[in-house]
Formats: C-alpha cells, structure tokens, sequence
C-alpha cells in the first residue's frame, strides 16, 4: 500500500506547472528544428525559428513560453492501492498545486481563469479551478499528468457528430483552414472518435499528452484504422499549405494523434 502525503502531491503538480510554463518538451523542439530546416517558405522559416528562439530564452530564463498561461487540464491515474494521508481532497489537491504554481513568487504566471463564465466573469485570480479527470487503475502509484490549456488552442476545438458513412479525413481537412492561426501551428492535432460526445472530447485532448513519433509511424507502417488515419490526415493537412503561424509552407502540423472508442451503430462522433 503506498501513502501519499498531501503536500508531497500539492508540491508536485506545482513544480509540474512550472516546469512546463518555460520548458518546450525535447521531442516537440526536435519536430520544430526537422520542420525549420525542410521548410522553403521564407516567412514559415522566419516563424519556426522565432519560436525556437522564444523557446530558448524562456527556458534559459525561467519565464514562461507564452504570456497564455492557460487553463490547467490534469489527467490523473490512481492506483486502486494507494491511499492518501491529509484532510483535503484530491480535487482541493491538485487545486492548491495550481494555486502555489502561478502565485509563484519567482515566476508568476497569468492568471485566466473566470468564474460566473456568462455572468460577471470574475477572475479566480490563482488560475483554480483545474479541469480534472480521473481513472481508477489496478496498482499502487498515482501518475498526474498536466497540461496548461492555452486560451488559443482551446477555442479551435471543433466537435461533429457525423453519419456513421462520413469521412473522417474530410471533415478535419474542412475544419483546419477555418482554424487559422489562432492555435498557433505548427503543432499537434488529437483526434477522438467513437464513445460518445464528451467521450470523443475526452480522449481527443489526453491524445496530445503522447510524445510526437509520427515519424517511427512512418518507418514501421500502420498496424490499425486509427494509425493508417493518422498518417493520411498528416500527409493531408501538412498539403494545405496553412503553415507556420497561418503563413504558409510545408508544416502545419508535427503530429496527429488518433484515438478510437466504442460507439453506438447510428453515431459517429469526432472531436479535433
């Protein structure tokens, strides 16, 4: 039986908060460089390198990647035998984790978060609450994984319930240019099929937490419907042509990920 102490799991998800406000992830700044160095158009070039830049100073600095802080989306597996020593919940938890990462004193992050959302939009003022989700796993380690959710992104998700005939493909190769470049591309796409609409949401947002490997997909070929979609959709929506930043070129995205789940006969939801 593992116990987990309350301020271990609160320090923890803080330190996660921060870390991920000024470090880029290794296998996104690989994609990026693969994507600068292949690129013809001088204005995507010009982009990518800003990034690359951008991407160094923060981590160098300690100050956050984007002035868009984002929303925090925590995914959290605990293990069926672990318990935990404290007065407060899980939820009150990973709250205050969020509460002590963007009220920190060396690196304050930008507070977004509204309360009363269609009323008097208030600022909660410590970025709380987080959108959590949970699953209930075999096991006695608990794993937290955090996202920060920038404003951008969030509002070019798209969701259809499509015919169960429709095409996939087509309809995100309509979304994408109707996305422009308010998500800030090159980036990863995370697709959820099948479930149900929130189920399809769901699993098309804890797709983008899986590292970028599009390229070892390629080498060793598709072994499932959800890696053969994940290859068309990358060779077709990198065709678009939207790019770097909405300015055209050959990279608009590093990565698609696929995730599928059991549907109903007569439905077939899809979220981007």
């Amino acid at each position: 039986m593992t116990v987990i102490r309350q301020d271990d799991l609160i320090q923890s998800v803080a330190d996660a908060l921060q870390y991920i406000s000024y470090y880029h992830p290794v296998d996104f700044i690989r994609a990026v460089k693969e994507a600068y160095e292949k690129e013809e158009s001088k204005a995507a070039k010009d982009a990518m390198a800003q990034i690359l830049i951008n991407s160094r100073m923060a981590a160098m600095g300690r100050r956050p990647i984007c002035q868009d802080t984002g929303i925090v989306t925590v995914f959290a597996k605990v293990g069926m035998n672990v318990t935990f020593e404290g007065d407060m919940s899980l939820d009150d938890m990973i709250n205050e984790g969020v509460r002590r990462a963007y009220n920190h004193p060396d690196n304050v992050l930008r507070a977004s978060v509204l309360a009363d959302p269609d009323g008097k939009r208030a600022n909660t003022k410590d970025n709380t609450p987080a959108v959590i989700n949970y699953s209930i796993v075999p096991g006695d380690t608990l794993e937290i994984d955090v996202a920060a959710k920038g404003g951008g992104s969030e509002a070019k998700s798209k969701f259809a319930m499509l015919n169960p005939s429709d095409s996939v493909v087509d309809w995100v190769l309509e979304q994408i240019p109707k996305m422009g470049a308010g998500w800030c591309p090159p980036g990863m796409l995370g697709i959820g099929i099948g479930g149900t609409a929130e189920k399809a949401m769901l699993i098309a947002k804890e797709a983008l937490m899986d590292p970028i490997d599009i390229h070892e997909l390629q080498a060793r070929g598709p072994q499932t419907r959800s890696e053969e979609l994940r290859l068309e959709l990358f060779e077709k929506v990198n065709a678009l042509g939207v790019g770097a930043q909405g300015l055209g070129g050959l990279t608009t995205v590093l990565d698609v990920k696929v995730v599928d789940y059991p549907t109903h006969a007569t439905n077939k939801p899809v979220a981007l």
